[in-house]
């Protein structure tokens, strides 16, 4: 895909992370498409409320009209989604482990690679990208901020695959944040909980300083 297209987006999960995402792209222009939970009733009638502009489909339907595939469900719930047919997609890891909704779950826990690996090896065709899980939902549409502003926060785009860390770079500078390339997907533990870019407020200079091996070891 072109890096100057405007991908039809699609976001796995209709909760406060997927729902305010999804308020910030179609507010800048971005087609949404929304997948929830099977057991989440009433789903078309809650995104018509929260995040009105994006539309409801199934999780096939989705996939098939999506260039960029979000996940923003709990870690734990990751695995249960068709990964199988995400080969070729970008994928935008947005999840965190985090054990007191998810548990302690020891296979994570002894895993020596970031959370997005262990994702991303669910389908190693997938152009997976960690992005959009270092801030808070309730930040993303207070944080937002134009082009320009010396105040914009940062949000990092780490993945193996450079075209794909460009397109996502685009859609975060679009919804309202200073994009920093991070490299490969190895670099998202630093933006996992627990690590020093996570929940901080930070420039894309400061970002891009802790984004560096030598900055996980100086936080």
């Amino acid at each position: 895909m072109d890096v100057t297209d405007r991908p039809a987006i699609g976001i796995f999960g209709a909760g406060k992370v997927g729902t305010a995402l999804a308020r910030l792209l179609v507010a800048s222009g971005y087609d949404v498409l929304m997948a929830g939970s099977p057991r989440q009733t009433a789903l078309d009638l809650l995104v018509s409320v929260v995040a009105p502009g994006a539309r409801v489909a199934s999780p096939d339907d989705l996939v098939a009209g999506s260039d960029v595939i979000i996940v923003a469900v709990p870690f734990g719930k990751a695995g249960a989604l068709p990964w199988a047919d995400f080969g070729g997609r970008i994928v935008v890891d947005a999840t965190n482990y985090w054990p007191p909704v998810d548990g302690h779950i020891a296979d994570v826990d002894a895993d020596e690679r970031s959370t997005s690996e262990i994702n991303a090896a669910r389908n190693p065709i997938a152009r997976v990208v960690k992005s959009l899980n270092h801030l808070g939902y309730h930040e993303m549409e207070d944080d937002a901020m134009d082009p320009g502003s010396p105040l914009r926060r940062a949000l990092a785009v780490v993945g193996d695959d450079p075209e794909a860390r460009a397109v996502i770079a685009r859609i975060i500078d679009d919804i309202g944040f200073d994009a920093v390339d991070g490299g490969d997907l190895a670099n998202g533990r630093a933006l996992e909980p627990g690590h020093p870019a996570f929940g901080r407020e930070l420039s894309a200079r400061e970002l891009a300083g802790l984004l560096m091996p030598a900055g996980h070891l100086a936080a």
